[in-house]
């Protein structure tokens, strides 16, 4: 068994990923599983009376390796995917179910941390919490079932943890064997930078020429600028068939099935913990609470939306008229005459904005809001890690190590597409303590060639700021247990910090300050930053309602019967709904991998709209100082939200920081939609 799976030599603490191969993870995590079984039944059959230390304490640390093998293998699974690691994945899942069954249904171990709870007045605040949160989760996982409902929990939880896991994979299968040769006669409309990145795409596999692939990063900008509406329509078609059994992986890759039986178990595993619905049982300890709340809060947005996006659907329709396009606009016609649009009222050509929009310069902006919020300082850290291309720094703050970071930014037909967040460790005390490694993932376009730049998109810089934002939340948590570590917070306020954080990417004097020309270094003109901003706003209206459509959907599902054709359902709600039909679901259910691909997000994709609430009105409270930098106010949010992780209610830590409950006007002005 190689040792560096659990025993981290490399720079400050990292793994040495140049030491670890595939054959190593089947006998690590053997060994790990058992150690954590063995650990959790040592704590279980205790003749000791049951108190925090040997019971609530002892299960924070009962799994500790098993968690670095298992952080080590699925952050490789889903950046470099290749088959022995999707084939592990299989086998892992359904393994990990099995154990995760038989300890969060333990009786003995359901019945030792009832009776630590039952004293947990006397704790610690951080103590006394952790202790109501494992009592919370023994007891939503079905520990005080019996019987037949006990044996049919465990056998949900076995099946769930294998569908979700073929439902990524066959997502990944249909994203990465697809290839659109696109003909030099066919480039019509496409910009320089769009061209070469599908050249760089075609050389990375082998081929002449450019090829579209469904990376987020060239199919949209593709459907913004391709004149050919009949490639445009194939290679939309291709984006939304992902995971329908109609992609490239074929009736192999096809997720209905999967997504009917899911929810079908969802559905019974809720109602076997005496839930009327999934739904119910999933937003019970979120801050919203219940369905209703979540309802009410999407249909405040759902007729701004759809009424701005009907204005705009007149005006490019017209615009399409103009092309002979005599036919209802498609939603393969949208967003090329919303980018058009977009320049005619902003004058913003994309290919202008590029230049100043380098990853390096955007990450230099990122690290300089970190560094005048929170004091943070970032070193560049050589150390040997899973791709060439994957960055790392060391985070410290008055010469204390706050964090690593590590940064995988490019696109590769082995990454799961998306962006998003993860660590290999999340920060603690226990013992000597551990600082987070935290791991920020995207899919930009990389450079077309070695040591040349990368530009971004002014999504892409959003994106890029979202991620760090996440990163924030782990870099700054000041915890002493991990469960409550980091981002181990309710499902509808880990947005907070992410989304928060791309305000500053607007302002003037960050974008005066980093987006400058790539070659002459001048900064973007004052003129044209200003146009950036407000055509970023821009298109609000399918925006948001091309999100508020998938969130709306995701809701429904868990709330209703469980459909033996999750098609026909989706159909229905958009229609009951009057979703326009050139607006489609932004993740539509069979790529749905937010909701289907794990329970993390499942009834709770709203959640990106109710932490949106409370990001404008958070940044409103830098700007009501004058100063969007102002030390106090970033003090504060750090010290009530950032650094406090799970520590608290997610509510009572709002509250801490804004003293007042949020409206919804603060997110209609911000999405420019009030």
């Amino acid at each position: 068994m190689n040792p560096e799976l659990t025993e981290w030599t490399g720079p400050e603490g990292l793994p040495r990923f140049d030491l670890i191969s595939d054959e190593d993870f089947a006998p690590g995590f053997d060994h790990w599983l058992a150690d954590a079984e063995a650990a959790m039944e040592a704590i279980a059959a205790s003749p000791e009376p049951a108190t925090f230390r040997n019971t609530v304490a002892a299960i924070e640390t009962a799994e500790v390796r098993l968690n670095r093998v298992l952080s080590i293998f699925y952050t490789l699974a889903a950046v470099d995917s290749n088959p022995v690691r999707q084939a592990l994945q299989r086998d892992f899942a359904p393994r990990l179910a099995d154990y995760g069954s038989r300890t969060s249904m333990d009786p003995r171990l359901y019945a030792r941390v009832k009776t630590v709870a039952e004293g947990a007045a006397s704790l610690a605040p951080e103590d006394r919490r952790i202790t109501e949160l494992a009592l919370r989760d023994l007891t939503r996982a079905g520990a005080g079932l019996e019987g037949e409902a006990r044996r049919r929990m465990g056998e949900i939880r076995s099946r769930m943890a294998v569908l979700t896991t073929e439902f990524a994979q066959n997502v990944l299968t249909d994203e990465r064997e697809y290839v659109l040769p696109v003909p030099d006669d066919r480039l019509d409309g496409l910009p320089d930078w769009l061209i070469a990145s599908m050249r760089t795409a075609a050389r990375e596999r082998g081929r002449d020429g450019q090829v579209l692939t469904l990376n987020r990063s060239l199919i949209v900008p593709f459907l913004e600028h391709a004149g050919d509406r009949a490639l445009r329509e194939v290679a939309f078609r291709a984006w939304a068939a992902r995971g329908s059994g109609e992609g490239a992986g074929g009736a192999d890759s096809d997720n209905l099935p999967i997504v009917a039986e899911i929810l079908s178990l969802r559905h019974e595993r809720a109602r076997l913990l005496g839930y009327q619905d999934f739904a119910a049982w999933k937003l019970e300890p979120e801050m919203a609470g219940n369905a209703d709340r979540v309802q009410q809060l999407l249909g405040k947005v759902w007729g701004p939306a759809t009424t701005r996006a009907a204005e705009d659907e007149a005006s490019l329709t017209a615009m399409a008229r103009e092309d002979g396009v005599n036919g209802a606009l498609e939603a393969w016609d949208w967003r090329l005459y919303a980018e058009r649009l977009r320049r005619r009222e902003h004058e913003v050509d994309p290919s202008a904005v590029k230049p100043y929009l380098t990853l390096d310069a955007m990450l230099g902006a990122v690290f300089d809001v970190a560094q005048r919020l929170f004091g943070l300082e970032f070193q560049p850290l050589s150390a040997p890690l899973w791709s060439p291309d994957v960055r790392a720094w060391k985070v410290t703050r008055d010469g204390r190590l706050m964090a690593i970071f590590l940064g995988d930014f490019f696109a590769r037909p082995s990454k799961r597409s998306g962006a998003w967040c993860s660590s290999l460790q999340v920060q603690h005390k226990i013992g000597q303590g551990q600082r987070a490694i935290v791991v920020n993932v995207c899919n930009f376009t990389p450079p077309e060639a070695p040591g040349q730049p990368a530009f971004l998109s002014w999504d892409d810089a959003h994106t890029l700021f979202h991620e760090f934002g996440h990163a924030t939340h782990h870099i700054l948590s000041d915890v002493t247990w991990p469960s409550i570590s980091g981002t181990s917070v309710a499902q509808d306020f880990v947005e907070l910090p992410s989304q928060l954080y791309e305000h500053w990417l607007e302002q003037p004097q960050v974008l005066d300050a980093h987006a400058r020309h790539v070659h002459t270094g001048a900064p973007m003109p004052a003129d044209l930053r200003d146009r950036v901003i407000a055509a970023g706003k821009a298109d609000a209206g399918f925006a948001t309602t091309e999100y508020l459509e998938s969130a709306l959907v995701d809701l429904e599902f868990h709330r209703r019967v469980p459909p033996a054709d999750p098609i026909a359902l989706q159909a229905e709600i958009l229609e009951q709904l009057g979703a326009p039909r050139a607006i489609p679901m932004r993740h539509a259910t069979p790529h749905f991998a937010h909701v289907f691909a794990g329970d993390s997000y499942a009834s709770g994709y709203y959640s990106y709209m109710w932490s949106e609430v409370m990001d404008a009105d958070a940044f409103a409270a830098f700007e009501e100082t004058g100063d969007i930098f102002d030390p106090a106010t970033a003090r504060r949010l750090e010290r009530t939200i950032l650094s406090r992780g799970g520590s608290a209610p997610a509510e009572e830590l709002w509250m801490a920081f804004r003293q007042r409950m949020p409206g919804v006007d603060a997110l209609l002005k911000g999405r420019g939609l009030g």
